[in-house]
């Protein structure tokens, strides 16, 4: 694919580009705030899916201080987040959510590029579930939250001193994006047509 063209190292997205989750994404969301009134819960679904690529944590903060405009302490959103991990680990070990030709595409260029997972889902979830979906092998690293994505690709240039120029990051979110953009690197847009004005844009790895 042209668009790799002088690359060789790419930065994954999880959610929606490697696995089709975002159906259960919200479907943990509703469980773990099933105690709350449904207005403010669907609220909070819109928000998340308009910001994919932002973690957990946040979106928790965020649903008590801008929705429900109240204070949170640091232990319930860490409470919340480990009820909305437990959810994960049982309903995305499914190898049926992959997206296909994405897992094909880094199966067969593994030797190609040094490859990484950055994701804004929990870091130590992330590992469980590459784990049990067989496909660890594939990445150098895989990195969540409750480090911002911005850090997480910061911290990998810096760590394995990657140049800029040949890296890159693919993401469907608009996080994903100002993540890349922020530490100069290009920024590939994957199964969100919102991104395709202004951005390169992969229709399809088949």
């Amino acid at each position: 694919m042209r668009e790799f063209i002088g690359k060789e190292i790419i930065l994954w997205d999880f959610d929606g580009v490697i696995v089709d989750s975002m159906a259960v994404r919200e479907k943990g969301f509703l469980e773990a705030l099933k105690d709350f009134p449904e207005e403010e819960v669907n609220q909070l679904i819109s928000y998340h899916k308009k910001n994919g690529g932002l973690s957990r944590y946040v979106k928790f903060r965020y649903f008590f201080e801008e929705i429900r405009k109240e204070e949170v302490h640091e232990k319930k959103v860490k409470q919340l987040s480990f009820s909305f991990s437990d959810i994960m680990r049982k309903s995305l070990i499914d190898k049926r959510i992959l997206i296909g030709e994405v897992v094909g595409f880094i199966k067969n260029h593994q030797e190609d590029f040094k490859m990484h997972v950055v994701s804004g889902s929990d870091g130590e979830e992330l590992r469980f579930l590459c784990t049990q979906l067989g496909i660890s092998s594939y990445f150098y690293s895989i990195e969540g939250s409750p480090t911002p994505k911005i850090e997480l690709v910061e911290n990998l240039l810096q760590e394995y001193k990657y140049e800029k120029k040949k890296t890159c990051l693919i993401g469907d979110s608009v996080n994903d994006k100002e993540a890349a953009d922020r530490n100069g690197i290009d920024f590939y847009g994957y199964n969100n047509a919102e991104l395709k004005k202004g951005n390169v844009y992969i229709n399809s790895f088949g």
